[in-house]
């Protein structure tokens, strides 16, 4: 099939031609069907009774996963400059976003109609709850694909996937807030040396909130429009949500209310967690003039791991991403002597749930890094930890 053998041509730098087939092309496939892996869950369960299979999809993202993607190893291989064009023309990888956008919507409405026409225990509703909103997590990872592109389309289905679960605000904040201060102590999305994820989402979920809020009143003050007006795009999402969400409750029952709380506050939390080991420490440093220096790809933590990125729209390519943020994901770059993470993200999401165990790992890998060798300064350290990193690592000048 041509589209999954699609072969591009084009003449490099010494007027060489040289072809590029992408190995990867028929795999990104993967990250379309990946908001369905919440009902494997179900599928066992309805051919075994065993409600413990209820849990399978949280076992495969957070033990599974992590296993497969240290067996199956890391890919650092990059498209040919001279055909990164063809690649972003080619509407298979665009279409790719467009059709994952119905499955987040499939998933999540066919599980919520499930589980209200099945007799399950506390504990199998909580495992349901749980996996579907895994799911909406990824709608989010959606979200972000097609809020960084120009065509209104792409944005419109932005808008849509994230108001799944219920979170408008995000690719405003992300792309104008996030992308702006990413690495300094201003970014509310951006995580310290020596926080913990926990009081990290204290300050990034309300924070982000804010700032997108903020953001978007200042657009549209800009144009002399009130922030409460069919022209915020925050609010065009949340509308969707409150229809979406509203009619969940309204078809199915007020006993979905706890899936739709559970459902929405797991997806919030795997934003967090990705926020979280993404920028883990990293700073870019402040010029004489009071502005920091642009963003370069040692200011984001990136991973190779295949599995993660093939599911992932290749979002663990994090390092590229903040420094083009208008490159699309299948063209995104690996470089030498990046900050790289030990695992893909879920198998980092994990260790990050445990403090002590995330500090030990994470905490000589950051201070080792080229750019920093061990200088608190270079670091973006945690107020509240301060002393105690400057006790148990030197005594180093510490930047903000």
């Amino acid at each position: 099939m041509r589209w999954l053998n699609h072969t591009y041509c084009a003449l490099d730098a010494h007027g060489q031609t040289i072809e590029y087939r992408d190995g990867k092309r028929w795999a990104w496939a993967w990250s379309v069907i990946n908001p369905l892996f919440c009902w494997i869950g179900i599928g066992l369960y309805m051919l075994t009774d065993l409600e413990v299979l209820l849990w399978y999809p949280l076992l495969q993202g957070y033990v599974i996963f992590p296993l497969l993607d240290w067996w199956i190893g890391e890919d650092t291989n990059n498209p040919p400059e001279a055909v990164v064009p063809q690649l972003e023309q080619d509407r298979y990888y665009r279409w790719l976003t467009y059709w994952v956008v119905p499955v987040h919507y499939l998933a999540f409405i066919g599980a919520a109609w499930w589980l209200a026409t099945h007799e399950v225990s506390v504990w199998g509703y909580l495992a349901v709850s749980m996996s579907v909103g895994l799911a909406a997590g990824l709608g989010i990872n959606t979200g972000h694909e097609l809020g960084h592109k120009t065509r209104s389309l792409d944005r419109w289905l932005a808008k849509c996937v994230l108001a799944v679960p219920f979170y408008g605000h995000f690719w405003i904040e992300h792309n104008r807030g996030h992308h702006r201060h990413v690495s300094t102590p201003e970014d509310v999305a951006s995580s310290r040396m020596g926080e913990s994820i926990y009081r990290f989402a204290l300050r990034e979920m309300p924070g982000a909130l804010v700032r997108g809020w903020q953001l978007e009143a200042q657009r549209l003050a800009k144009q002399g429009r009130a922030p409460w007006s069919i022209h915020n795009e925050i609010l065009h999402s949340y509308a969707i949500s409150i229809v979406l969400q509203g009619g969940i409750l309204v078809w199915l029952g007020w006993q979905m209310l706890p899936f739709l709380l559970i459902h929405n506050v797991l997806a919030w939390w795997q934003l967090t967690s990705a926020n979280y080991i993404e920028h883990y420490g990293l700073l870019r440093a402040k010029r004489d003039n009071g502005r920091y220096e642009p963003c370069a790809p040692h200011h984001s933590w990136n991973s190779n791991h295949k599995l993660t990125n093939q599911i992932l729209f290749h979002l663990q390519r994090h390092s590229d991403h903040h420094a083009n943020m208008a490159r699309a994901y299948q063209s995104l770059r690996d470089f030498p002597d990046l900050p790289r993470l030990p695992n893909g993200y879920y198998g980092m999401f994990l260790v990050a749930y445990f403090p002590q165990l995330w500090f030990k790992v994470m905490d000589p890998r950051l201070l080792s890094l080229g750019h920093i060798q061990g200088d608190l300064s270079k670091v973006n350290i945690d107020p509240a930890s301060r002393a105690a990193l400057l006790q148990r690592y030197g005594s180093a000048p510490v930047g903000s």
